[in-house]
């Protein structure tokens, strides 16, 4: 009978238990998985870019020999502002004659190219808030600015020696920006201010004469004229000769 009432006894409360510990489960939520961090900005790799885009070959080794390479990646990639990059092709380069860079120092040549970089990212909707607000700093820093113009939704650039525009959007993603322009962009800090002027216009050709030509123009020479005096004498000849003939007819009447 002890037997019987343990075992019943036993039996109970491992009932309550089992009872008590499925419902202080049922009461405790169940914890939801973590969100997945948002992914990082995209490292943009600007030799990469470069190499494969253009051929932008001279402008890269001019950043490459230079280092400015390392500054415009580390503006690229790690700070907030982001980098806006103007690259020449090399076609621009081959075509400059006057000034030369082969006289430039090292100093002057990392000045050149950070003057080809914005420190900010801009796209190209954004360059019409530059528009005619004057000289915008460079990565050049000092006085080497850009003047940006906004002529009938092509964005136009000037720095004294250098008159261009962007011709193409070779990677426009926030934080980096970069665009094709026609020429090396010549600052004044590195080559002064006595800029040549720019090359006067070609004449307008000759237009050809018109069937139409004015009653005054020139005539050929081959062209007969008769001058008055020429008429004049002719009447009097034939005048002299009528009155000839009318005596000769009187006589013999």
């Amino acid at each position: 009978m002890d037997k019987t009432m343990i075992l019943v006894f036993t039996t109970t409360l491992l009932m309550l238990s089992t009872s008590m510990v499925n419902g202080q489960k049922k009461g405790v939520p169940t914890p939801s998985p973590a969100p997945a961090p948002a992914p990082g900005p995209t490292y943009v790799n600007l030799t990469e870019l470069l190499s494969v885009a253009g051929p932008f070959h001279t402008f890269l080794n001019y950043l490459e020999s230079t280092k400015v390479i390392d500054t415009l990646q580390n503006q690229a990639n790690n700070t907030d502002e982001g980098l806006t990059l103007f690259v020449p092709k090399d076609s621009a380069f081959s075509s400059l004659k006057k000034p030369s860079l082969s006289n430039l120092t090292q100093d002057q040549l990392k000045k050149l190219c950070l003057f080809h970089a914005l420190p900010h990212y801009y796209s190209l909707a954004d360059f019409r808030n530059l528009s005619g607000i004057g000289g915008v700093n460079t990565l050049a820093g000092g006085d080497y600015l850009l003047n940006f113009t906004d002529v009938s939704g092509t964005i136009h650039m000037t720095s004294g020696w250098s008159v261009t525009k962007i011709s193409s959007s070779v990677w426009s993603t926030e934080p980096v920006g970069i665009y094709q322009v026609d020429k090396v962009l010549l600052p004044e800090a590195i080559f002064g201010t006595n800029i040549p002027p720019m090359p006067a216009p070609a004449p307008a050709p000759d237009v050809a004469p018109t069937a139409d030509a004015p009653a005054d123009a020139p005539k050929d020479a081959d062209t007969p004229t008769t001058s008055p005096l020429n008429a004049s004498n002719s009447c009097r000849a034939m005048a002299s000769l009528a009155l000839a003939l009318a005596g000769g007819l009187v006589l013999f009447l």
